[in-house]
């Protein structure tokens, strides 16, 4: 089994935003809406989507996403 890592610090879920209160202006360049975005959702990888925790998480030698997304559609 592969090890899984995560990049940012555990949060208490009181702490988590609401991925669905996040706003960006899809006016601003490219970067400009990717530092917007983290700066509003804190972790990218442990957020909240209502009353739903949302924890994603990589394997360095796992199967990929578009590999896995062919696997459903098969």
């Amino acid at each position: 089994m592969s090890q899984l890592t995560q990049c940012w610090p555990k949060t208490t879920t009181d702490e988590l935003v609401d991925i669905r209160e996040v706003t960006v202006d899809k006016d601003l360049p490219k970067e400009e809406r990717i530092a917007a975005f983290l700066h509003q959702i804190k972790n990218p990888y442990r957020f909240r989507c209502g009353d739903f925790v949302v924890n994603a998480a990589f394997a360095s030698n796992g199967v990929t996403l578009e590999e896995c997304l062919q696997g459903i559609l098969r």
